[in-house]
């Protein structure tokens, strides 16, 4: 299996204040990159920040998501690309880069990614939260840190 995991942390709606990007080839994680975002302004949702721990301080001298973006676009373009809610993750990632007049379709990964909720779903597990998801496979996570998230995600993936 080869394929890559993403995930999206935000500070507000669509604006990320991080990303975590896992990369599998042939069934093996083989390179893993996470990056703190500076949302625009700087501007936080009190809630987000109680969701994952992540301040505006934290972000203050970080990269732009345009930025940052000739990374993640090196990780995720022509690749299968898996999520966790993959609805949420792929409209972080199209409409921040909307934002900055980045084409989606350049990417080449399509509009709709491979799904972990919904193949968790569809065997059966109740619910399918990340976390209920990975306590039921046995697998590690740091819930709500990018990283964790997305190698949990990819491990799911691999598990199916």
């Amino acid at each position: 299996m080869t394929f890559t995991a993403i995930d999206f942390e935000t500070a507000t709606a669509y604006h990320p204040c991080s990303v975590g990007i896992v990369t599998v080839e042939n069934g093996v994680i083989v390179d893993e990159f996470v990056t703190l975002i500076k949302p625009p302004n700087n501007e936080y949702n009190p809630f987000t920040i109680r969701v994952h721990g992540i301040y505006p301080r934290d972000t203050a001298n970080a990269k732009s998501f345009v930025e940052v973006f000739p990374e993640i676009q090196k990780r995720l373009q022509n690749r299968i690309i898996v999520a966790h809610n993959e609805s949420f993750d792929r409209n972080v990632l199209s409409k921040s880069m909307a934002l900055y007049g980045l084409n989606y379709e350049d990417l080449n990964i399509g509009s709709r990614w491979e799904c972990t909720v919904k193949i968790y779903k569809s065997k059966g597990l109740k619910p399918t939260k990340l976390s209920d998801c990975c306590k039921a496979m046995q697998i590690q996570l740091n819930h709500h840190e990018a990283l964790s998230d997305a190698r949990a995600c990819a491990k799911l993936y691999l598990l199916k």
